[in-house]
Formats: structure tokens, C-alpha cells, sequence
């Protein structure tokens, strides 16, 4: 694949928000990205907790080789490079300003960047977020749209006009979705999508600032979520809380459902190239890392449970095997004293032709559960019933 002389590379998270808001057509800067880049329709999260997601966009490895299971347990393995340390060994600036504790350099996410912004404000305790394994908490402990955009103008004054690597990390679509004026109006109350709204202007805003710099030409940009939202029953394929059957599910971490497993991922290639359109084919975000290399060039001899996606950019891809995994319901202790019977999860997500299947285990259990996609888009029928001595 040609790439242009020593092109740069922008790779933003839009932590937490789902495919179908994201391609729902509300979002102005979204919609001009999806009409000028590579749309990926299906694709599958590794897991519904940023760091676990994250370490798999990083290394285009499924967690259980990069190592990060839990919200807060491990850290990424010494033996695995990452993205960025890859790129910098091949003479890149690598950059990164990143909005909440699951991104924190103490799970190795650092490695491989020049510099790593990952200061954010205590907890409501005034405690470091970093340490607590409730959700929630975490999420008021977070730098806001606003100054991630400020913080990245700012570094493009500083890095060279060519072979930089750029990673900006958006986090407001977590709870308490608490939008900042206009925004908490603009989409007919839903705040979930308000901090969204605002998430897209201030993206507008970054962009526009890369194109008054003239790095549109040179320039590979990778849009992605890590996870999504489960609102409760706010869209049609929630799951979450009391009334749907999953009192556990509080925003994401606990369900495998395609609420959170399904994100969105645009990549916007250097005007030129002229590639555009809609892959419907079913891809990961673990094939993000060694997509980035191959259009660059790089061959480092990494090992990647992904693969390039750039037979799927020209027309040519095959769906994928989605897989993902969350340990978070017996990690969490608030949610294990309330629902002391959960069982963590592994999931494979299938496509091929006409045929759309997800097979969720409950581990440490006989409980498997399976939803034809196509009949059953919205995962309300198991065709395994469940017996009684599952638990």
C-alpha cells in the first residue's frame, strides 16, 4: 500500500459512544467525516471498559495477550509494543492528551509517547479516580471536550510538520452526561446525546485547526469509540436496569450486548487517495494498529491478533470474527453484593453472507446464550433456554 512521504497520523476515542447515535446523522463534524471517509458499520469492541478497549486498539491484540482484564487489576504486558512505540522507534513525535483515570499512564498506556497528558481532577472524594473500580465514580473525574480541544491546538503550534502521531482521548459521553449550555437542549433532552453534541463541536473545532494548518494532505485520521452506552431502555436495544432485566448494568461493564460492543470507527485518508464509502463487513478494533502500519509501511514483525483493514477499504474484505470479554461484574464490589449470582462474560459476534449470530458464556456456569442477529437484531431471544440450576 503507498503512502504518502512521512505522513502523519491523528488517532482520536469518543469514549463511550454507541454506533448507532454516532451514525445517526445528529452530529454535524461525525456526518462531514462520514461523507468524506471509510465508514465501518460492524464493528466490535474488545470489551465494555476503557482501559481493557483501549489496550486492544493499542496493540491490536485481544485482551487476554495484552494482558488488561479488569478495570483495575493489571497492566498492559512488558513483552507487548504498542502503537506508539512502534511509531516512535520509526522516527514519529508521538503525542497524546487523554480525559479520564481509565487511561492512566500506570496501565502502560504511556509507553512509546513523548509526552502523555493524562492529568485529570481528583474524585468527588477527593481521591485519585484511579483507584476505584465503580464507573460512575470515575466519570466526574474527567478533563471535559473543551479543554482536550484547547490542549491539542496548543500541542499542533509545537509538533513538526511531518511524522507525528497524535492520540486525543474524548470522555464526556460517560456518565452524569451533564452538557454544557446549549448542548444539554440540543437534542430534544437526551443529555447522552448533548454531551455528544458537544463532543462534535469541540472535534470540529480540532479539525478545523488542522486544516488551517494544511495537514489535511498529509494526514491519516482514525476515528473510534471504545465502547458504547446502555441507557436503560432510552434506545431500542438497551438492556440495562431494573424493568429490561439487568438491574447490574449501570451505563456499560457488565453486558456484551451489542449496545456496547458495537462502535463506530471512520478513517479518513489524505485527500488524494480518494477512498470513500460504507464497509458493511463485520471488523474489530484490534485491526486499527495494524491497519495504521500498513498504510505506513511498517512491517516491525509484530504479531497481531488483528489484520489490516485496508482490503476492506478497497471492497475486498471478508467479515471477521468479533471477540469480547468482560470480567467486570465480579470485579466491582458494589454490584457483587447486590447481585451476587453474576457471572463474567466472553462473547464471539459471527457474520458471514446472510448470517449474523452472538454467543455469550457465562463463565463458571452452564449459561450460554445465543441471538440470531438477523431475526433478532435487538438480542431478546435466547435460542438456549435457560435451566434453572444455571444460577
Amino acid at each position: 500500500m503507498i503512502a504518502n512521504k512521512q505522513p502523519n497520523v491523528v488517532l482520536i476515542s469518543l469514549d463511550g459512544v454507541r454506533a448507532d447515535v454516532a451514525y445517526s446523522g445528529k452530529f454535524p463534524t461525525l456526518n462531514q467525516l462520514c461523507e468524506r471517509g471509510v465508514v465501518f458499520k460492524r464493528v466490535v469492541s474488545s470489551s465494555p471498559l476503557t482501559p481493557v478497549s483501549h489496550a486492544s486498539v493499542f496493540t491490536g491484540l485481544f485482551p487476554p495477550r495484552h494482558g488488561v482484564r479488569h478495570l483495575f487489576l493489571e497492566q498492559i504486558v512488558d513483552d507487548v509494543k504498542t502503537l506508539p512505540e512502534i511509531l516512535k522507534e520509526h522516527g514519529y513525535a508521538t503525542h497524546a492528551i487523554v480525559s479520564c483515570p481509565g487511561l492512566n499512564h500506570w496501565y502502560g498506556f504511556n509507553r512509546g509517547f513523548d509526552s502523555y497528558d493524562d492529568r485529570v481532577p481528583p474524585g468527588a472524594d477527593g481521591k485519585d479516580a484511579l483507584h476505584t473500580v465503580d464507573v460512575q465514580a470515575r466519570g466526574r473525574s474527567a478533563k471535559k471536550a473543551g479543554e482536550v480541544a484547547e490542549k491539542a491546538a496548543a500541542l499542533l503550534n509545537e509538533l513538526p510538520p511531518e511524522r507525528f502521531f497524535l492520540f486525543l482521548h474524548f470522555f464526556d459521553a460517560h456518565w452524569p452526561y451533564e452538557p454544557p449550555p446549549p448542548f444539554a437542549t440540543l437534542c430534544n433532552g437526551n443529555l447522552y446525546e448533548g454531551e455528544i453534541a458537544y463532543i462534535d463541536q469541540m472535534l470540529g473545532q480540532f479539525l478545523e485547526d488542522i486544516s488551517r494548518r494544511g495537514l489535511w494532505d498529509n494526514l491519516l485520521l482514525i476515528v473510534m469509540a471504545d465502547h458504547g452506552e446502555d441507557l436503560n431502555g432510552l434506545y431500542s436495544n438497551d438492556h440495562g436496569g431494573e424493568k429490561l432485566g439487568h438491574p447490574e448494568e449501570d451505563g456499560h461493564g457488565c453486558l456484551l450486548y451489542d449496545a456496547t460492543q458495537l462502535v463506530p470507527l471512520i478513517i479518513h485518508f489524505p485527500w488524494q487517495c480518494g477512498y470513500q464509502g460504507q464497509v458493511e463487513s463485520q471488523v474489530r478494533l484490534v485491526d486499527i494498529a495494524p491497519t495504521v502500519l500498513d498504510w505506513l509501511q511498517i512491517d516491525d514483525g509484530s504479531d497481531f491478533d488483528g489484520v489490516s483493514l485496508m482490503p476492506h477499504v478497497l471492497g475486498k474484505g471478508k467479515d471477521l470474527v468479533g471477540y469480547c470479554e468482560t470480567h467486570y461484574p465480579r470485579e466491582n464490589p458494589q454490584t457483587l453484593a447486590k447481585h451476587p449470582d453474576l457471572h463474567d462474560l466472553k462473547a464471539v459476534r459471527l457474520r458471514k453472507a446472510e448470517a449474523e449470530f452472538k454467543v455469550i458464556w457465562h463463565l463458571e456456569s452452564d449459561w450460554v446464550e445465543i441471538y440470531d442477529l438477523q431475526q433478532d437484531p435487538l438480542e431478546r431471544v435466547n435460542l438456549v433456554k435457560r435451566s434453572p440450576a444455571d444460577g
